[in-house]
């Protein structure tokens, strides 16, 4: 035993002679290499400790034909050649945990025929040669990110113990729940469970008397596929499902059905409140950046709903790689970045509203469109560094393929929902404060008889719809912060994509239902468009001065420029006296401004 005396280097002939040695121990050192030579003589040896060193490159252990334990975890080591452990007829248990490794020779392991025991685990391994690891009975992978495909389980007919990097890959060895613990079952010797089942063999007629035959038969029956089966961890679970995403045609359907609809009517909501951008009241600015967020949000459930559709039957064979993969941190962000964005745009909205209604009641200058659009991009940095900090702090939305910090588990995510559900709750009382402030100073027939009435009773809409919406959530994260353990995976699952984003959809829907706005300008929309068209007539009086009064009063449009427009007078044939200056048949006008009506 030379364990931690600091050896930099072996010499050539430091074991020579020591024909019996059985043990040599040389973990905790500073060793960069081991030559060769100095394993040469050590013909006897059967147990070889180099971990907790500093190697880099590792000598042919053939030399060493008994060996029948190497432990060389916790070192440098980069590759395994193919020579490095030929012809170790007898070597049973090989350890390289908590390396480099990212290069295997594919026959490395192909002449170990008694090889039981391999860990390879928190190395960079993308793949996993086989051959050769047929009577393997415990495997380590556990730690290799980049090994994300399945490894057949016909590989493995003999393997008792697996743990995988990924839940995933343990869907290929048929694992459900883990009935024994892994750790435990690492360390126990091979025949341990064998010896337990021949007790049970020897005492099978003493229990005859106490219970029933058959139902015996059974139970021994089980133990003996127990101790056949692999035990995989970490195992599939409900939010890590071996052949669906989504799991349920509830949750499938609900996600498909506000992906569509928080699309569609975002666009529709987004494309008529900025159809004219030169003006735009401050309400609508507001309306039109909510439903820009809300379709971020459609966004993210379109493409959770398209992996779906994509590993439909077969998710395990893609687990792995969606949800370690740059697209479901991009559909986390979008989430959570549209999530809070809405919360903030709507609690702006309230507060404009009452600020507005105020100044409407005192005929008050109201607050400037500069100011508003500071508050909308602070709104909009504050969003972004929320939506920021998972992927900061690590692996929040990768922690299971639905891409969103889960609010149970790790305590750092539990933390950061309920700091999120604190934050947007105090967004909800404060709306929920101005609203009431409104209302209370507004003297019975007020609000009806306002110009803006219709967008003050959105707001408010809007505001009760959301906020009954978030109640779930709040209590999801508060119940997973207390431990309550009593709401099943699915009703997670349920909140998590189907209530969470639903006023995405639910906000345009009531605007484009319930919310005059959205026919006026829906309407102005086709006239606008006509009213183009008819622009380019070169007679300026076939233009409806309606029409023109009324898209300068819908505030739509701040300048209309027309070119080189030709305007014909009627002189009157009975004029008495003729014109004290010159009177040309037709003038050319430039430019004609419109504003719009106060």
């Amino acid at each position: 035993r030379l364990a931690g005396n600091a050896l930099t280097y072996i010499p050539k002939g430091a074991f020579a002679g020591l024909y019996s040695l059985k043990v040599l121990m040389l973990q905790n050192n500073h060793l960069r290499q081991v030559p060769m030579e100095a394993l040469q003589n050590l013909r006897s040896l059967q147990s070889l400790d180099l971990s907790y060193n500093l190697l880099e490159d590792l000598p042919s252990f053939s030399v060493c034909q008994k060996l029948q334990k190497i432990d060389l975890r916790h070192n440098e080591i980069y590759e395994i050649k193919v020579d490095t452990f030929q012809q170790l007829l007898g070597l049973r248990a090989l350890n390289l945990a908590w390396n480099k490794i990212a290069i295997i020779h594919p026959n490395a392991f192909s002449t170990l025929p008694s090889l039981r025991k391999l860990d390879l685990s928190s190395n960079r391994l993308s793949s996993l040669p086989v051959t050769g690891l047929h009577g393997l009975t415990h495997l380590k992978l556990t730690g290799n990110h980049a090994l994300q495909s399945l490894i057949s389980s016909e590989n493995f007919p003999e393997l008792k113990v697996i743990e995988m990097p990924y839940a995933y890959q343990c869907c290929a060895f048929g694992v459900c729940e883990n009935v024994y613990k892994i750790s435990n079952q690492w360390n126990k010797e091979d025949n341990s469970s064998t010896d337990d089942l021949y007790k049970k063999d020897a005492g099978m007629f003493q229990v005859q008397d106490e219970r029933d035959l058959e139902d015996f038969l059974l139970d021994f029956e089980e133990d003996l596929k127990a101790l056949h089966s692999a035990q995989c961890s970490p195992s599939p679970g409900p939010f890590k499902l071996c052949e669906y995403l989504f799991g349920s045609w509830l949750i499938r359907i609900g996600v498909w059905t506000i992906a569509v609809l928080a699309l569609t009517c975002n666009a529709l909501v987004t494309s008529t409140v900025f159809r004219a951008p030169l003006y735009i009241s401050s309400i609508k600015l507001l309306i039109g950046l909510i439903a820009a967020v809300n379709m971020l949000m459609g966004v993210s459930s379109a493409v959770l709903a398209g992996v779906d559709a994509f590993t439909f039957g077969s998710f395990a064979q893609h687990g792995a790689w969606w949800e370690q993969g740059v697209g479901c941190q991009v559909v986390g962000f979008l989430s959570i970045f549209a999530s809070e964005s809405s919360v903030f745009l709507l609690t702006l909205a309230a507060l404009e509203r009452g600020f507005s209604v105020k100044c409407s009641a005192k005929f008050e200058r109201k607050t400037p469109f500069s100011s508003l659009k500071a508050i909308i991009l602070l709104c909009a940095v504050l969003a972004l560094t929320i939506a920021t900090v998972p992927l900061l702090g690590g692996s929040e939305f990768s922690a299971s393929p639905l891409c969103l910090p889960l609010p149970f588990g790790d305590p750092s995510t539990t933390g950061y929902m309920v700091a999120l559900v604190l934050l947007n709750s105090l967004c909800f009382l404060v709306m929920t404060i101005a609203y009431t402030k409104l209302y209370c100073n507004l003297e019975k027939g007020d609000l009806e008889n306002m110009w803006d009435c219709s967008m003050v009773k959105h707001i408010a809409l809007l505001l009760f719809t959301n906020c009954i919406l978030y109640c779930p959530v709040a209590f999801l994260s508060f119940s997973s912060l207390l431990n309550l353990t009593f709401i099943s995976p699915e009703v997670i699952k349920f909140i998590l994509l189907v209530i969470v984003p639903l006023p995405a959809c639910l906000n345009p829907l009531l605007y484009i239902l319930f919310n005059p706005h959205f026919k006026e300008d829906l309407g102005s929309l086709g006239k606008q468009t006509h009213f183009w068209t008819r622009s380019r007539n070169p007679s300026l009086m076939s233009i409806n001065s309606d029409d023109v009064e009324k898209q300068s009063c819908d505030s739509t449009q701040a300048l209309v420029t027309f070119t080189s427009t030709s305007i014909g007078y009627d002189l009157p044939s009975n004029s008495v006296s003729p014109p004290a200056y010159p009177v040309t048949e037709s003038c050319h006008l430039s430019s004609v401004a419109f504003v719009p009506c106060l």
